[in-house]
């Protein structure tokens, strides 16, 4: 009988590129590609579409987003040390996380990217990144900025009252108000973050800023929803050196699958999650994980799924003394970073170890199931631990493209107990900025941790009960050198062990940022249509 998930037959056109994911990266990516009109490109999207979708378009709205039919919703393995109910949202939409979770944006700090290149990889430092954010940015703050991109960033309005006073209360802890994206890391600081989002609220998703503009005038480009990719396609025999030719995936009436084929790359932009399941399905991975599940092995490369670095969330969580805003551009407006001392290699780097986002609602979706009292009149500071040691994995749950892949992040895991030290550095310092004169008359009591977690272990109890996440996972199929037994992409960001397959999201980083990664991502993607046009 012949078997639909093996016949590697092109049913669905031909093109010269056919990306897999349009996601924050993929939607960049189809649009630089498809701007030489005699290239041909083929987007494919698990998700809908976010056309005309104001659940999506509007910015405000972002947080019912969450839990909802526009999130793979992924549920975590158990966990040694942490919050075994947190859940990893992922969008299932067209814009990937850019169309799903807040619009903060931080430009990739120069150190970080710096770090990439003096680990090997040549073309990321910051002379070379930069400019492909202000490539892709229109942003009137001052310092050098582009003016003329696709995507509208700029500062968030200093409309929350109860915002300004964590402001004043930050500086009397030490935190000086500063501007984001003013030409330098922001190493010991707060201010009203920048947005991705037009005047008006809409959301600037890389969907929104780079599709919608060129979907009904550029024939050379074709953007499927709806289909689910179950894997990559090859020539040839198994093993390595062999070429990807295309992709396969299910048709949007379930009716079967089509095999859609590439005559020059497939690139691979499905997220931290997704991609290395895509990777490890396509018989691109760990060996021995692949066997397990019948996969014939194509490429071993044990990085595939490894290497999974987050920005693990903590919260302290106020009852509010006073009315809260009732409208807001996206509720999360005001950053706030500072160096805690214990992170030799950020120190040495020159980025802040430690990073807090102020919400202006009540945050309650992982304190509540544990007894902690709530309130509908509350805001919050959300420590989390920028540039984590702890390190998960990703891996297959079956050799079925639908079932969820198993995703352990292992928060607090580092031996040396560094992500905890950060993170009770971080609620401390929470509590002190809101013990401040200008933001005392603002707090009735705090509801989370409360007033009986006083020791460090106390809170470091509390911590691993209630934690979550800043939705930030990467790394999974990394960067490196040659030299780099874990590295699955080279500097190119060409898939080792074979030929035409790139990755490019969040899954190619080395490592995280210490900042919110989405420009980060965008700014990838640029790089990866120069190097493929190059």
């Amino acid at each position: 009988m012949p078997d639909p998930l093996r016949d590697n037959h092109i049913t669905a056109g031909e093109f010269d590129y056919v990306i897999v994911g349009g996601g924050t990266a993929g939607c960049a990516l189809a649009a630089r590609l498809s701007e030489d009109p005699e290239v041909r490109v083929c987007l494919i999207e698990a998700g809908p579409s976010d056309v005309g979708d104001d659940n999506v378009l509007v910015l405000s709205e972002w947080m019912h987003l969450l839990d909802s039919g526009y999130d793979w919703d992924y549920p975590i393995e158990p966990q040694e040390r942490g919050n075994d109910f947190m859940r990893h949202a992922r969008a299932k939409v067209l814009g990937g996380c850019s169309s799903h979770n807040s619009c903060i944006a931080f430009w990739p700090p120069s150190e970080g990217l710096d770090e990439w290149a003096a680990s090997g990889l040549t073309g990321w430092s910051a002379a070379e990144i930069l400019p492909l954010v202000r490539r892709l940015e229109r942003n009137d703050a001052p310092g050098d900025h582009g003016h003329d991109g696709p995507v509208r960033l700029r500062d968030v309005p200093p409309l929350d009252p109860c915002g300004t006073a964590v402001l004043a209360a930050a500086a009397e802890a030490g935190l000086p108000t500063v501007g984001f994206n003013r030409g330098q890391t922001v190493v010991n600081g707060a201010g009203w973050f920048q947005i991705n989002a037009d005047e008006d609220g809409t959301r600037m998703s890389t969907s929104h800023a780079y599709l919608h503009p060129i979907l009904e005038r550029r024939s050379n480009l074709e953007v499927r929803t709806g289909c689910w990719v179950s894997s990559v396609v090859f020539d040839g025999d198994e093993g390595e050196g062999s070429t990807a030719v295309g992709v396969r995936y299910q048709r949007p009436d379930l009716t079967g699958f089509d095999v859609v084929g590439a005559r020059r790359e497939v690139v691979v932009t499905s997220g931290a999650i997704n991609t290395p399941q895509l990777l490890m399905l396509s018989g691109i991975g760990p060996a021995d994980q692949l066997r397990e599940f019948g996969i014939d092995v194509r490429a071993d490369l044990p990085g595939v799924g490894a290497n999974l670095d987050d920005h693990v969330e903590g919260l302290v969580f106020w009852d509010a003394a006073k009315p809260m805003v009732t409208s807001s551009s996206q509720w999360w407006e005001i950053g706030l970073f500072t160096s805690t001392g214990l992170s030799p290699d950020a120190d040495a780097a020159g980025l802040p170890d430690l990073m807090m986002h102020y919400g202006s609602v009540p945050f309650d979706m992982n304190t509540l199931r544990r007894g902690y009292p709530t309130t509908d009149n509350g805001f919050c500071l959300t420590p989390n631990v920028t540039q984590g040691y702890s390190r998960g994995t990703v891996r297959l749950r079956s050799r079925d493209f639908r079932d969820r892949p198993r995703v352990d992040p292992r928060y607090f895991t580092d031996p040396d107990g560094h992500d905890e030290a950060v993170m009770v550095a971080g609620v401390r310092l929470a509590r002190r900025i809101a013990e401040k004169p200008a933001l005392r008359d603002w707090v009735a009591a705090e509801l989370a941790p409360g007033p009986d977690a006083i020791s460090d272990d106390e809170i470091v109890d509390y911590l691993h009960k209630t934690h979550n996440t800043v939705y930030h996972p990467a790394g999974t199929a990394k960067m490196g050198t040659d030299d780099d037994p874990m590295a699955v992409l080279d500097a190119e960001l060409r898939v080792r062990g074979v030929r035409g397959l790139r990755v490019v999201d969040a899954s190619a980083m080395p490592k995280l940022p210490a900042v919110n990664p989405n420009i980060t991502v965008m700014a990838m993607a640029e790089k990866c249509a120069d190097l493929i046009r190059g």
